[in-house]
């Protein structure tokens, strides 16, 4: 396995865990019945960044990494079914997100908001157990380090100016060595100011009004 691919896999799982982590905060907050979830998740910061990063990570893999593998995969219409089936999935998932925006502007969407929840984590978490299973086998089987560094360089565009509050979000919560893979690539300088400086900053947003 080269590095790269190691690097590229690892970021896979790290940000497929970072977006868990954020489903379950969002349902337990859809779940509190002390105080109106449709006021906190209203102008929950951990909404907007929930749905932002997950916009960049199936962007991202939209533009710059399933082209390529589809191209890889001619003559093979059953790991081509397995790609179409990804792609297919990400298209469910938008409309969960307007959903439970509507429902959040609607003065009674918490009668809905509950089972809209419930959809989008049965929905996005069954999408990434499909992508860990099946996808990314086929990623390691015919990827190159150019397809691979292509879809980092297009993950990190769009993140854009907003990575000292990507990347402690991303690493709240991973392994140690996870972290270590992911932080390995950012110049010194950017680890610097990771450590001393974004994190603590990053730990100062209440993301869930919890």
């Amino acid at each position: 396995m080269s590095a790269t691919f190691k690097h590229d896999m690892t970021m896979m799982f790290v940000i497929h865990d970072a977006l868990r982590r954020e489903l379950e905060h969002l349902a337990k907050v859809a779940a509190r019945t002390s105080d109106d979830p449709v006021t906190i998740l209203r102008t929950a910061a951990g909404w907007e960044m929930f749905k932002s990063y997950l916009h960049v990570h199936h962007g991202a893999e939209d533009e710059a990494l399933w082209p390529g593998i589809r191209e890889a995969l001619a003559g093979r219409p059953d790991d081509l079914a397995v790609v179409e089936a990804l792609e297919a999935e990400h298209l469910t998932i938008d409309p969960m997100l307007d959903a439970i925006d509507a429902a959040l502007a609607d003065p009674a969407g918490h009668e809905r908001l509950g089972d809209l929840v419930d959809a989008l984590v049965t929905g996005l978490g069954g999408h990434f157990k499909h992508e860990e299973d099946e996808g990314l086998p086929v990623i390691d089987d015919v990827a190159t380090p150019p397809l691979l560094m292509g879809f980092g360089q297009a993950h990190a565009q769009r993140i854009g100016p907003d990575n000292p509050r990507y990347l402690p979000w991303l690493l709240d919560g991973a392994s140690e060595s996870d972290s270590a893979t992911v932080l390995r690539v950012l110049p010194e300088p950017a680890r610097a100011a990771y450590e001393n400086a974004w994190v603590p900053a990053y730990a100062k947003i209440n993301r869930w009004s919890i």
